[in-house]
């Protein structure tokens, strides 16, 4: 950023750079300085975030700082130079963001506030995280990205305020970020959780779960329907903590009740719905089934987003999200998240600060972007996808849907008690072999054909090709048929899915 040069420098700074300014000293700028800086700092700056924060410092109304509590200084810019326009604001009222000595689990007044104004997952969606209780001080719209990997502190005694909590701010890039702590503010309205802790992929999201909340020798219970990845960490790395698992079929609840009677039982992990088949869980039957045996219950609702269900609010433990799918929206970033109470979120967070696994700054205003159109995608989504399923249901070359807005699915009446939506993908069985199946996936023109779901735009795939090529025994343990096709549903319009659907079959 270019010198200003019409500020006069004093004497004694002149002689002495690091000397502190009296505390009557107050820096002036010349009319129009702010403006003009913020208007240059956009043109010439590449981190647009770092151009609003100093400009929003140095503009002579009352802001909230970036870098919350005692030295009332925003990260880069000197405190004398933010205290003569924060000074006035920080007598007047509690700094947004800032809690020193807030209680674990206890929502601040900017949560407070939030939940008064925002009462739907479409304004939460927009809003939560940033439009109060945003630590950044900017006049920016949009959350800014915040690159750094390290924040430095007044003096020592700030440090061991920090350290003590007394002092909010932030430390080292892996414990933390402004721009990754309001979309992890955001999730948490959407899921009504306490806490919520963005890492860098779905899949790690369910591996630090895991390694933070199921102890050495622990036993865990899942489904057999569910990502093969997954299944595939389960199988090989927990045994290695001496860790024992059961594996049930999503619906049997006496398989279930078998396990967490015949076994010290820490955690059930289920997807609901789940992969690929789409089977619900219960999610208020298994968590009072869990809780009685004193077992934690962790949901994996990628495949229903938070617009279309809670499963906290029906008593679960813990949600993971696969970001990359529904929340982000647009097939252009991986992330991956755990909500939940507190209590166990913190120790998965405390896993995280130490294993790794961080979110990108840059990834998390992605996700952010994305989430502000999340209701808008769902809702689409949704629609499409029970007009196709019921398109699909009734075609003579289709075997056989599954999806769980038909009232054909084992779980419908269970979809339909805990679910506001039925979801964006929808997955059949074609009347046909191994090759009219991959003849038809190559037939569509309009679905991409990869590996992926829940983005704007529509995504094919051949399960026995693109996740079980390399196992046969694999597919038919899981029921796997060569037959059966993933069909993600995006955003598109109904009737051009629908028309490109019926020429593909009309080929086979």
């Amino acid at each position: 950023m270019a010198t200003v040069s019409s500020l006069p420098v004093p004497a004694f700074l002149a002689a002495d750079p690091g000397a502190a300014l009296p505390s009557a000293t107050i820096l002036r700028f010349p009319p129009n300085f702010v403006r003009q800086l913020s208007t240059k700092a956009r043109r010439n700056c590449s981190n647009i975030g770092v151009a609003q924060i100093v400009a929003a410092a140095w503009s002579d109304r009352p802001a909230g700082p970036f870098h919350s509590g005692g030295g009332s200084r925003v990260r880069g810019v000197s405190s004398h130079a933010a205290a003569a326009s924060t000074a006035a604001s920080a007598a007047a009222a509690p700094e947004v963001g800032a809690v020193p000595n807030a209680k674990l689990g206890q929502p601040s007044a900017a949560a407070l506030a939030e939940q008064a104004l925002l009462g739907s997952d479409a304004s939460l969606a927009v809003h939560a995280g940033e439009r109060l209780g945003r630590r950044i001080a900017t006049d920016a719209i949009t959350t800014p990205v915040v690159n750094t990997s390290a924040y430095w502190f007044n003096n020592s005694q700030e440090l061991i305020d920090f350290k003590e909590g007394r002092h909010a701010s932030f430390e080292y890039g892996r414990y933390g970020n402004p721009t990754t702590e309001a979309l992890e503010k955001k999730m948490s309205a959407l899921e009504k959780a306490e806490s919520t802790v963005f890492v860098a992929s779905g899949m790690y999201a369910s591996v630090a779960m895991l390694s933070a909340l199921v102890p050495a020798g622990g036993h865990i219970v899942t489904t057999t329907d569910c990502y093969r990845k997954t299944r595939i960490y389960m199988e090989t790395e927990l045994p290695k903590r001496g860790i024992s698992m059961t594996v049930i079929r999503p619906a049997d609840m006496d398989a279930l009740q078998n396990a967490l009677d015949n076994n010290n039982v820490s955690l059930f992990f289920t997807e609901t719905p789940t992969n690929p088949f789409l089977r619900c869980i219960d999610i208020e039957l298994v968590s009072n089934m869990c809780h009685s045996k004193g077992a934690l219950l962790c949901i994996d609702s990628t495949f229903a987003s938070p617009i279309n269900q809670k499963a906290l609010t029906l008593g679960a433990d813990l949600v993971v999200h696969s970001a990359t799918k529904y929340i982000a929206g647009h097939n252009d970033v991986i992330g991956g998240c755990i909500s939940g109470r507190d209590e166990l979120v913190s120790k998965v967070r405390i896993y995280h600060h130490v294993v790794g696994g961080v979110l990108n700054p840059n990834a998390a205003y992605l996700i952010l972007r994305g989430m502000k159109t999340l209701h808008l995608r769902v809702q689409c989504q949704n629609n499409t996808a029970l007009r196709m399923a019921q398109f699909l249901e009734e075609h003579p070359k289709v075997a056989r849907v599954y999806y769980p807005g038909l009232p054909s699915h084992p779980e419908h009446h269970i979809a339909k008690s805990q679910m506001t939506g039925f979801g964006g993908v929808v997955s059949f069985e074609v009347a046909g072999d191994f090759d009219a199946t991959r003849k038809f996936i190559d037939s569509v023109k309009i679905p991409y054909q990869a590996p992926s779901f829940g983005g704007c735009e529509s995504i094919i795939d051949q399960p026995a090709i693109m996740s079980y090529w390399d196992s046969k025994e694999q597919r038919d343990i899981y029921g796997i048929k060569d037959n059966l096709i993933r069909f993600s549903i995006g955003v598109e319009d109904f009737e051009d899915l629908k028309n490109d659907v019926v020429q593909a079959l009309n080929k086979i």
